[in-house]
């Protein structure tokens, strides 16, 4: 069982413990955010924005993350679809799962918000300004490439999610939109994988 391989310290070869992975990916993210923070301040702009033109708007707290939890819950159900529907789609998440694990929803919320935050602020606010909305989603889509046939599909379905998360960037002006987005769509995603493939 799970808990018992966490005390115990034996687990299946190539799966990380629970402790480790968590603790890995804030320590992985932080660094990002550095990076992007170190960013924004040699070259003087802004990450929370999309353009200058958008900075003095400033965020419609309540609009922008409305339009973010939207994006989430629609995402969310599509990929509910894909995995519950399709032969691909469930070796997808079955892979997904044996590499992540079971998590809790404490676990879920700490590595959606760390992942939800730390990459929108670097591929989002950082990169698409420079690049352009569709290279940053290919880049972003590179990112989740795993050279392994079940996971294939995986940077197909981040391709899809950075042209959204783009879009909201872009029709919002700012990152508000994105980030409730992504944090939603990994919190419930993980925790629900985990429930159902776990």
């Amino acid at each position: 069982m799970e808990g018992q391989s966490d005390r115990t310290g034996s687990h299946p070869p190539g799966v990380i413990r629970r402790p480790a992975i968590v603790r890995t990916a804030v320590i992985f993210y932080g660094l990002l955010l550095a990076v992007v923070a170190a960013w924004s301040i040699a070259s003087g702009d802004s990450i929370f924005y999309a353009s200058s033109d958008a900075q003095p708007r400033g965020w419609a707290w309540i609009f922008d993350a409305a339009i973010g939890a939207a994006a989430a819950a629609a995402t969310i159900f599509f990929s509910e679809r894909i995995t519950s529907r399709t032969r691909w789609g469930e070796a997808m998440a079955r892979a997904l799962v044996e590499v992540m694990g079971k998590r809790t929803w404490v676990e879920c919320m700490v590595l959606a918000l760390a992942s939800g935050v730390a990459e929108e602020a670097f591929f989002r606010g950082a990169l698409q300004p420079r690049v352009g909305l569709v290279a940053a989603s290919l880049i972003f889509a590179a990112a989740h490439f795993v050279p392994r046939r079940e996971l294939l599909p995986w940077a197909g379905f981040a391709l899809a999610a950075g042209l959204l998360m783009g879009g909201l960037f872009v029709v919002t002006g700012n990152l508000l939109a994105p980030i409730v987005a992504h944090v939603g769509i990994n919190a419930v995603n993980l925790r629900r994988l985990g429930q159902t493939y776990g």
